[in-house]
């Protein structure tokens, strides 16, 4: 699917450093079909950005909300998957990237498109109330302290996947990622 291949042209090179030709090779679409198809690439981000937060927010909700699971392992299974997911990109060369990350990094992008902010805002602000669901159902089984405050334990986790998304870009091997996102994470699983 277009979006699909899209998005992963845009999640390894942001928005700025993908190039029509990179979408169409990617898509195996001509450019004229590209452009009926979506009009611009501008549409086209924004189409591909709202299904890639869409679709990884709802693989990490299959995760956060598993009853058969404690709640620390809930956050322990999101950041493997996470690191995984960097250590198989570094074996094609790249950093795995994520679109989101790129998004709320790239200067003016929210501002250009108002439909840009919505997304990111409201990808935030589900993945958030997933991961402190997440944090209270730890507590509540016992797996993470009741010292962790839920709101700032979820934050906390969001800050050191996009800093795992932003090293892993940069070329830190997976196995220093790993280690990364485990103390990043320990406060709240140990």
């Amino acid at each position: 699917m277009v979006l699909d291949a899209a998005a992963a042209e845009f999640r390894v090179h942001g928005f700025a450093g993908t190039s029509t030709e990179q979408l169409c090779e990617a898509a195996g679409v001509l450019r004229g079909s590209l452009y009926n198809a979506f009009i611009s690439k501008d549409e086209l981000f924004v189409r591909a950005l709202e299904r890639y937060a869409t679709r990884f927010r709802e693989l990490q909700a299959a995760i956060l909300t598993d009853t058969e699971c404690a709640g620390a392992e809930r956050l322990r299974t999101v950041m493997g998957v996470i690191v995984q997911e960097e250590q198989d990109a570094r074996e094609q060369g790249h950093g795995a990237g994520c679109m989101v990350v790129h998004s709320m990094m790239t200067p003016g992008l929210r501002e250009r498109d108002e439909r840009v902010a919505r997304i990111l805002d409201k990808d935030l602000q589900e993945r958030l109330a997933l991961l402190e669901g997440a944090i209270r159902a730890g507590q509540v089984d016992g797996s993470i302290s009741d010292d962790v405050v839920p709101g700032e334990g979820a934050l906390l986790f969001v800050t050191v996947t996009n800093g795992i998304r932003t090293m892993g870009q940069a070329g830190v091997p997976p196995t220093a990622l790993r280690r990364v996102a485990l103390a990043g994470i320990a406060i709240l699983i140990d």
